[in-house]
């Protein structure tokens, strides 16, 4: 268990220092399969992923009941929601980073660029708003990701999912450069020529 706490807790640290996860935004959590049932590894509640340590993360059964001290992340059902929908996934990395949020916030979609994985669709799925940490946002974001990696949180940001936790991570940040490289070319493309 302790091995995957240290994942978390440097996955943690290594998005915010991207910048992905600003201020006490965002959580990521980790599948860990047992014989005696799944338990969820979540970042918790009202605590930035800047400085987290082991007693910080939190421990739930698949059913959302807390096995630990702490609170999980208000998004904890949305997490659960994904996992019981996708077996094949055992990571989540939900993140608020400022050019992929911008997009979500905007009516532009952001492309699914070469790089990271097939490309079946040409813009990246997404959900429309509902309240953060609400039952219908989990059922709205586990039935939407069915069959995909990435997902955008209209006005709220991005859930990215993996089979482990560095391939979530990675995901995020590449998300974040696609969708930067995607205002940047909106913004050239405006500009006039001087």
């Amino acid at each position: 268990m302790k091995k995957h706490i240290s994942e978390i807790i440097s996955v943690s640290n290594e998005i915010y220092d991207k910048g992905l996860v600003p201020g006490k935004a965002g959580n990521i959590s980790k599948r860990i399969k047992s014989s005696n049932g799944d338990i969820v590894a979540i970042t918790p509640t009202l605590k930035s992923l800047a400085n987290l340590k082991e007693e910080d993360i939190v421990l739930v059964d698949m059913n959302g009941n807390v096995l630990s001290k702490g609170k999980p992340s208000s998004e904890v059902n949305m997490h659960l929601e994904i996992y019981k929908k996708r077996p094949d996934v055992n990571a989540i990395v939900h993140t608020h980073s400022t050019y992929a949020t911008g997009f979500a916030f905007s009516d532009k979609k952001i492309k699914r660029l070469e790089g990271f994985g097939e490309i079946k669709n040409e813009y990246l799925p997404c959900i429309e708003y509902e309240k953060p940490g609400s039952a219908q946002l989990a059922k709205n974001a586990s039935e939407k990701i069915i069959g995909e990696d990435v997902l955008i949180l209209k006005k709220h940001g991005v859930i990215c999912v993996s089979d482990n936790l560095k391939e979530a991570e990675l995901l995020a940040v590449f998300v974040e450069e696609s969708a930067k490289t995607q205002f940047v070319t909106f913004m050239l493309n405006s500009a006039e020529d001087i």
